[in-house]
C-alpha cells in the first residue's frame, strides 16, 4: 500500500533467530504445476531473506492445487503459519474496491466516466479543473497525476469524510491527468463514494456482497479483528543492526481502508483468485459482469520506468491490478506491504494458474516474486531464472545508492552554525488544514514532535532546520523540517518536504488566542 519508508512502528523485542520450519503435513510428493522442490525453495529463501513465517496457496483451473503454510506466524509463542492464519494484504484490497464499483455500474448505481461531484457533490481537489473533471475511472487507476500525500492518513485518525475533505488543501506538482502517480487517498474516497451509494460503508458492501458470496469467512478489515482470531500472525520488521528480525506493533489503517485495510487468509484468497480468473461468477451466481471484471483487468495508463527485467514486460494500471507479461505470457498481479506484512497476488489468466503468497515481514522482502517466478518457470517449462540472485543484487546497488546519497547530504551540512532563536521560541502548535497538526516541545537538546498521532525527535542540523532521524517513528520517515520567522523576527510557521511530488507543506503557528478559540 504506500512504500516511502513504509512500514513498521516501534520495536517491542528483538530476536536472535527464527525458524522458518514447515508448519503442515506436506502435500503429496509431485503436484502438477508446482515444482517438487518447493517444500524447501521456500525455507531456504525464508531463510535468506529473514522472513518469519508465509502462507502460500497455488490454483488453476478452478481448483486449489497447493496449500502450505512455513516458520512462524508468533515467534516469540513459536506459532506455526497454518494455511488458515490471518495476515495483512494491504493494497491489494483496491482490487476489492474496484470489484465492489464494477458491480455497482451493473446496477446502474455508478458510471465509470460521470464527474466525480455527481456522487459526491462536496468532493474538492486543490486543482479545480481536477475538482470539475476526475471520474471515477480517475479515482481507481492512479491515472490523476496527483501527489500522494500518505502521512495525511498514516499520522492520523482522521474520519474518512474528513480525509475527503482534506483533499482540497493538497497540492501536487503536476497537472491533472498528467500520468500515473500511485494515491491512496483518491482510491479511499472512491471506497468512501461505494458507501454513499450503496447506503452503509464500503465495508458493509463488500462483506456482503464479495466476501459472503465467495465464503471469505475468515477475511475482515481491521488489524484489531484480526487479534481477535485464534490464528494470526503477529506483524515484523528487519533490525539492520542486530541482524535479526523484531516484533512491532499492529497499525490500525481503518480510515484508509478501501485502499488496503484487509486482513485474510490463503484459504480466503484462494478463492478470490479463482473468481478473478473466471467470467464474474460464482457458481450460478453473475457476482459481477464479464464486462466489469474485464475492465478491471484492462490497463488505464502506463507506468514508468519501463519493463523491470527482459523477463518481465512493460506495465501499465488497471483498475486495482497490474497488468503485464512474465516471459510472454499475460501476467495480472498486485502487491500490498503495510506495518510488518507483505502479500502478492499474481495471476497468468491465459493458464488459469495463480499464486498467493502473505507474509509477515515488509522490510526488503523479495520473497514472493521469488517464489510465483519460480513457480511460473515450471508451470511453463522455461529454463529457472535466478531471481533471488537479481534481487540480492539490486539490494546491494540499492544500498550503495543510499550511502552515496547520505553522504552528499552530509557534505552539504553547514557546520558552526545555530538556531537563530531560544528553543523555546520554537515551542507550540503549527497547522495544515490538509496535514492536521505539528505539536513541537523541548526535549534536552532538541525537540519531541507529533504529526498528529506520529512522535518523532527533532535534532538540530543547521540554521534553523531540524532533522527527524532515519526510522525514528518505525513507519515513514519525517525527514528536515524548516522553521521560519516573521517580519517581526518570530517563529511563524513551519516549511516541511514531506511529499517529494509536491510544494513544501507550510504549517502555520496556532496563537494562543487561536487555541483557546478551538477549545
Amino acid at each position: 500500500m504506500m512504500r516511502r519508508r513504509i512500514a513498521l512502528f516501534g520495536l517491542v523485542f528483538t530476536l536472535a533467530i527464527f525458524l522458518p520450519a514447515s508448519a503442515e503435513i506436506a502435500p503429496p510428493q509431485h503436484t502438477p504445476g508446482v515444482p517438487d522442490d518447493l517444500n524447501q525453495f521456500i525455507p531456504a529463501q525464508m531463510q535468506k531473506w529473514k522472513v518469519p513465517g508465509l502462507a502460500i496457496a497455488v490454483v488453476q483451473n478452478g481448483q486449489v492445487i497447493y496449500s502450505h503454510g512455513f516458520g512462524l506466524r508468533d515467534v516469540k509463542a513459536n506459532l506455526p503459519v497454518t494455511s488458515k492464519t490471518i495476515f495483512a494484504i494491504g493494497s491489494i484490497s483496491k482490487s476489492f474496491n474496484s470489484l465492489s464499483m464494477g458491480i455497482l455500474n451493473d446496477e446502474g448505481k455508478l458510471d465509470w466516466d460521470k464527474p466525480v461531484r455527481q456522487y459526491l457533490p462536496e468532493f474538492q481537489m486543490h486543482d479545480p479543473v481536477a475538482s470539475e473533471r476526475m471520474t471515477l475511472r480517475d479515482l481507481i487507476s492512479h491515472r490523476v497525476g496527483m501527489a500522494g500525500h500518505d502521512l495525511v492518513w498514516y499520522s492520523s485518525d482522521f474520519s474518512r469524510e474528513d480525509l475527503v475533505r482534506r483533499l482540497r488543501f493538497l497540492q501536487s506538482d503536476h497537472d491533472f491527468r498528467s500520468g500515473y502517480h500511485y494515491n491512496n487517498m483518491l482510491v479511499m474516497a472512491a471506497g468512501y463514494m461505494v458507501g454513499k451509494i450503496a447506503g452503509g460503508t464500503w465495508e458493509d458492501f463488500v462483506h456482503q456482497r464479495i466476501f459472503e458470496p465467495l465464503q471469505m469467512n475468515s477475511s475482515n478489515f481491521s488489524v484489531l479483528d484480526s487479534q481477535k482470531s485464534s490464528d494470526f500472525s503477529e506483524p515484523y520488521r528487519k533490525d539492520e543492526h542486530a541482524g535479526a528480525v523484531s516484533q512491532i506493533p499492529f497499525h490500525p489503517i481503518s480510515t484508509i481502508g478501501p485502499a488496503g485495510s484487509i486482513n485474510s487468509n490463503v484459504e480466503d484468497m484462494a478463492r478470490y483468485a479463482i473468481f478473478q480468473l473466471g467470467k464474474g461468477k460464482v457458481g450460478d451466481r453473475q457476482l459481477v459482469s464479464e464486462a466489469n471484471l474485464t475492465l478491471n483487468h484492462t490497463p488505464q495508463v502506463p507506468m514508468p520506468r519501463g519493463s523491470p527485467s527482459k523477463e518481465i514486460g512493460f506495465r501499465s494500471y488497471a483498475m486495482g491490478w497490474v497488468i503485464s507479461s512474465y516471459r510472454g505470457h499475460r501476467l495480472w498481479w498486485h502487491n500490498g506491504g503495510i506495518d510488518g506484512f507483505y502479500a502478492l497476488l499474481s495471476l497468468l489468466p491465459d493458464e488459469n494458474f495463480g499464486v498467493v503468497i502473505l507474509t509477515n515481514l515488509l522490510d526488503e522482502d523479495p520473497v514472493p516474486e521469488v517464489v510465483a517466478y519460480h513457480i511460473y518457470d515450471h508451470l511453463l517449462g522455461l529454463e529457472p531464472v535466478d531471481f533471488a540472485k537479481r534481487f540480492e543484487e539490486l539490494e546491494t546497488k540499492q544500498k550503495a545508492a543510499e550511502d552515496e546519497e547520505h553522504t552528499k547530504e552530509l557534505s552539504e551540512r553547514k557546520q558552526n552554525t545555530h538556531p537563530s532563536h531560544e528553543l523555546k521560541d520554537y515551542v507550540g502548535r503549527y497547522e495544515n488544514p490538509g496535514y492536521g497538526v505539528i505539536t513541537v516541545q523541548t526535549d534536552g537538546n532538541g525537540f519531541k514532535a507529533t504529526l498528529n498521532k506520529l512522535s518523532f525527535p527533532l535534532h538540530y542540523y543547521h540554521y534553523d532546520v531540524f532533522e527527524s532521524p532515519p526510522d525514528s517513528t518505525g513507519a515513514m520517515d519525517i525527514g528536515k523540517l524548516r522553521f521560519q520567522t516573521s517580519m517581526s523576527g518570530d517563529i511563524d510557521s513551519i516549511a516541511a518536504p514531506l511529499e517529494p511530488a509536491a510544494p513544501e507543506i507550510i504549517f502555520n503557528r496556532v496563537t494562543e488566542k487561536a487555541q483557546q478559540q478551538q477549545k
